[in-house]
């Protein structure tokens, strides 16, 4: 770093702005000093000032961090910067080499009583006193004793700030803070930080007070407050400003009023005085203790806590939502009466724990410090369930006509295992109000008991309002009476479902009727094997006959009237059509002969005949079933039919699932066929008895003994050729434990 002493005003005997003239000297201490340049820190005033080592008087070997020196201050010419010239050190003084006589020093006693004031004198005190002598012993001693000075007392403060090489201390006995240099810190200046308690002693340099002979403290030593136990209740009638302005100079802009006796009470608080982060408004009810500072016995509420009763007092619209996401700190609101989703931070929920996606809240909606146009939900309050409402509906029943039917949609490829059907278009439902006639839209799932109305159907319906949008729409809809032109509903039970269509076994059982998924009224994803639909049947091209409409309504129990009590045994002859497609019959028939095998006979079943809808039944199956009388046609059919497989586990592939059999366990099992593949599969196994268990043969004689005649060196011992490395799940080679060379007679 250059410095061209020439660059200072006037010769570097220029004034400078805080006062000194020419020619008048400061003090300070040699802060920082690096080959050519330093920086001292002045002792009158809190100034750090740069010196080049060309200004300073002597050997600048001598020079030393933490030397006292003095100096004139002036300013540089080319930043207008103020600088230190003419450094001089300040020697220490030295004790004159000769020897110099000393004095007498006498001890005189005094008593208590000897004290004016009554003033309690200690060890160091400067005082003044008159001398008396005893005329009976000649004893000398002190009376009508005066205090002159107290003895410099140690203090106690806290770290309030640390620099780079000072810093400041609170002081425990005034509301004041007091300088330090890190040079009168005795101790590890490292571990110095602030918050530590310390003790020190205050000397007077150059008309300042700084602090020396710094020392830490017990943390917990410096109190500066004492902390009431009894608690107050109070309003909050001023809050802290979320942005503090330019001017705000009060460490404590908050107030509370409390009621204390008679009188009502004003008292201040900070930012730390609160035990959350939650925003307060004025006109919250609160609960809090009294600090008074033990210096000047200023008293503030401090351990501030909102009150449950709180929103009774202050004048906030609080609003109301379902929490919809959460983050790492922070989440978002879905509001009843707002489109956009609020921004809320964890830190304004008023109840301890965690809130969940879905859990219903309550909040006050404030804008955003930072962005005007953006507001964020504080103060939320978890609310129990059931509490938030989106909709609106009505106690009164309405009577309409169904205007248009809801028409489902028309993917052609949809599959109940392939995702969710897609919106469908909403009917519309005509009612009167007072005279006045009126419609409503509907939705496929606003209706009850599965019933799908059709243009003309009279329909009971209750009305439900959006509360953000004041959209309504009917629901709890329920069918009163058919339109009697209106073609005829039928019921059925699905029988198969494939990528995209479906069969629907008819109400007599004997036949089936194809459906595409497009047709279908409600959730695919609901709809299974052996559901109870209703439907309308329609011709297509080539006068093929489909159902459309299809509605699944509520389950009808069993398949007929009459079941026999009896449990007979028979074999499957004929499948039903959905396990053999090539078949022109869609009912399948169990045959049964009773014992001697001279009578036989045959009964039909379907896919409601079945114990198991899931079930696949093969023909030459053996069967148990019981027979029943079908109510509408008087027909006789196999109901309850349940497989009776068993079988000798053939092998066992632990890649395929859990399975503890062993080959040779005889086991119960249910068939399913894969409608895509054709592809039969066993499922609900069932262990009946297990096999054999395996039994090691032992070696035999001839072989153990040539096994140990064999030596490494035998030429006629038969040798192990390796074909392939062994590899392990993780794709490693090799053996993991190192293998060791047998020795020749041993076998391990």
């Amino acid at each position: 770093m250059s410095f061209d002493p020439g660059m200072l005003h006037n010769n570097g005997h220029t004034a400078y702005a805080n006062g000194s003239g020419p020619g008048i000297r400061e003090t300070g201490v040699v802060e920082k000093l690096l080959t050519s340049y330093g920086f001292i820190q002045c002792s009158e005033r809190q100034a750090r000032l740069f010196f080049h080592c060309s200004q300073y008087n002597g050997n600048l070997q001598e020079l030393k961090i933490g030397d006292d020196v003095e100096f004139e201050v002036s300013s540089d010419r080319r930043t207008g910067k103020p600088i230190a010239v003419k450094l001089l050190k300040i020697k220490p003084e030295v004790l004159p080499e000769e020897r110099i006589s000393g004095q007498e020093v006498f001890y005189l006693t005094y008593t208590p009583d000897d004290v004016e004031g009554n003033i309690h004198l200690d060890t160091g005190d400067k005082v003044s006193f008159y001398m008396e002598t005893n005329k009976h012993t000649g004893a000398v001693s002190a009376r009508n004793i005066q205090l002159v000075k107290k003895k410099q007392m140690r203090c106690q403060g806290v770290v309030c700030a640390t620099k780079e090489a000072f810093g400041f201390i609170e002081r425990a006995d005034v509301v004041k803070e007091i300088f330090f240099h890190y040079s009168e810190f005795k101790g590890d200046l490292e571990a110095l930080q602030a918050g530590d308690d310390v003790e020190f002693t205050i000397k007077d340099r150059n008309g300042k007070e700084v602090a020396t002979d710094v020392r830490l403290l017990p943390q917990g030593t410096v109190i500066f407050e004492d902390i009431s136990i009894e608690q107050f209740e109070g309003t909050v009638v001023k809050v802290i400003p979320k942005v503090p302005t330019k001017n705000q100079n009060d460490p404590l802009p908050g107030r509370v009023s409390v009621r204390m006796g008679f009188n009502d009470k004003e008292l201040p608080f900070g930012e730390k005085d609160t035990k959350t982060k939650v925003t307060l408004l004025e006109g919250d009810h609160i609960q809090f203790n009294i600090s008074t500072d033990r210096r000047d016995k200023l008293e503030r509420a401090t351990n501030i806590e909102i009150l449950p009763d709180t929103f009774k007092f202050t004048k906030e619209n609080r609003e109301m939502g379902v929490i919809a996401a959460i983050r790492d700190g922070f989440g978002f609101i879905k509001c009843v009466d707002r489109d956009a989703r609020m921004f809320f931070h964890f830190s304004e929920v008023l109840e301890e724990g965690q809130l969940h996606i879905s859990d219903e809240v309550e909040f006050t909606v404030v804008p955003d410090m930072l962005s005007a146009q953006r507001n964020h939900a504080v103060r939320i309050k978890k609310l129990p369930k059931g509490t938030v409402s989106f909709h609106i509906q009505s106690e009164q029943r309405f009577v309409g006509v169904v205007e248009k039917e809801v028409v489902g949609n028309t993917a052609k490829n949809i599959s109940p295992t392939k995702g969710k059907e897609k919106e469908s278009e909403e009917g519309v439902i005509a009612y009167e109000d007072c005279g006045v006639k009126l419609t409503v839209p509907y939705h496929a799932k606003d209706l009850e008991g599965g019933s799908h109305p059709q243009v003309g159907d009279k329909v009971e319906f209750s009305i439900n309002e959006v509360k953000r949008t004041g959209q309504q729409s009917a629901v709890s809809i329920r069918v009163l009476n058919r339109n009697a032109s209106g073609a005829k509903r039928l019921h059925g039970f699905v029988a198969a479902l494939k990528d995209n269509f479906g069969f629907i076994e008819t109400a007599n059982h004997d036949q089936e009727v194809f459906f595409h998924y497009s047709e279908m009224c409600g959730d695919l994803d609901n709809l299974d094997l052996g559901d109870t639909v209703e439907y309308n049947l329609s011709k297509g091209k080539g006068n093929k006959v489909s159902a459309e409409k299809v509605t699944k309504v509520a389950a009808v129990n069993g398949i007929g009237e009459d079941v026999g009590g009896t449990v007979m045994t028979g074999k499957v002859i004929r499948p039903i059509r959905s396990v053999d497609p090539s078949q022109t019959e869609y009912q399948g028939l169990v045959e049964f002969s009773e014992e001697g095998g001279s009578k036989m006979q045959n009964y039909p079943f379907g896919i409601m005949s079945m114990a198991n809808k899931s079930d696949c039944l093969q023909k030459g199956e053996q069967v148990k079933f019981q027979v029943c009388t079908i109510t509408q046609t008087g027909q006789k059919m196999a109901c309850n039919v349940v497989p009776q497989r068993r079988a000798m586990v053939e092998c066992v592939k632990d890649q395929f699932g859990f399975i503890t059999y062993e080959t040779g366990d005889e086991v119960e099992f249910s068939v399913v066929l894969n409608q895509r593949t054709g592809k039969c599969s066993a499922c609900n196994v069932r262990r009946v008895s297990e096999g054999p268990k395996p039994v090691a043969t032992p070696r035999p004689d001839r072989l153990v003994n040539r096994l140990k005649s064999i030596t490494l060196d035998d030429a006629s011992a038969p040798r192990l050729v390796i074909v392939r490395q062994p590899r392990g799940p993780d794709n490693s080679k090799g053996f993991n434990v190192e293998r060791k060379t047998r020795q020749p007679g041993v076998i391990d």
